[in-house]
């Protein structure tokens, strides 16, 4: 396969670095290198996994240096790539790392893209919203787009201060949704419905649900409103659910706390 995207550093390959570097192997991608001390074995060929930073080859020369860290390793885990600024992009998927707090651990001439993908991603079903911070090129931002756009879609934002409840909303609200398929499921069981079939029934309604609100050109009211007969059953639970103290009030109060730890976690 010709590749279409040049080599990378990925700094990182947890869950979201290995869905993301799944993405580029299927658009064809130049031999890159990633750093993580807790493995060995390299997916494909495209890639070679090193232990520390220290081992990458002094010529190697990556066109973006991808940070898939946890947040809380960052300032013990940045310094290290720091000679890469100003010969790379840097694209950030760390929750809550601010532009300016990543630029004091790489260098100030250091070009930074933060990023908030979410789990779908690993089915290329993601949605990424992306901010790119000063000095970043338009071939860079370019090149970040694609990165991103191999795991789902891309968004991008000027306001960096919208990271953060975008990190509440869809970064987090994979968990939200498989939240409620495992409340569905336990609430079948409930009212005696076998468990296979319970999580049949609260997997597939879920997963449906989701299919029918990507292909609708409807809102999701709009969608919610066809299901709901008046004076039906549905009508009943939503009474239930959508109580002054209930969903609407949970959720805001949810994506409010989320928020505010993604901003708690900026360096």
């Amino acid at each position: 396969m010709t590749s279409s995207l040049p080599p990378i550093l990925l700094v990182g390959f947890g869950k979201m670095g290995g869905a993301m570097f799944a993405g580029w192997r299927e658009r064809g991608v130049a031999p890159s290198l990633a750093i993580d001390p807790a493995l060995r074995d390299a997916p494909g060929a495209e890639l070679t996994i090193l232990a520390e930073a220290a081992a990458i080859p002094a010529d190697f020369a990556p066109a973006a240096v991808v940070l898939a860290v946890k947040p809380q390793n960052a300032a013990a885990t940045l310094p290290h790539y720091a000679r890469f600024a100003g010969r790379a992009v840097f694209l950030s998927i760390m929750a809550g790392r601010s532009l300016a707090g990543m630029r004091a651990l790489l260098g100030e001439n250091a070009a930074i893209v933060r990023a908030m993908p979410n789990t779908p991603a690993a089915i290329r079903q993601g949605i990424t919203v992306a901010c790119a911070g000063p000095g970043v090129s338009a071939a860079q931002r370019a090149l970040c787009d694609s990165l991103l756009a191999a795991v789902g879609t891309v968004a991008w934002v000027e306001d960096e201060s919208l990271i953060d409840p975008v990190t509440a909303v869809s970064g987090g609200g994979p968990a939200y949704v498989f939240l409620l398929a495992e409340l569905l499921e336990r609430a079948a069981v409930e009212q005696g419905i076998p468990p296979d079939l319970a999580r049949a029934l609260a997997r597939q309604t879920v997963a449906g649900s989701g299919a029918l609100l990507a292909a609708s050109p409807e809102d999701a009211a709009a969608l919610r409103r066809a299901v709901t007969s008046p004076k039906g059953t549905t009508e009943q639970a939503l009474a239930v659910l959508m109580a002054d103290e209930a969903w609407p009030a949970l959720i805001s109060r949810a994506i409010e706390a989320a928020t505010r730890r993604s901003r708690e976690l900026a360096g």
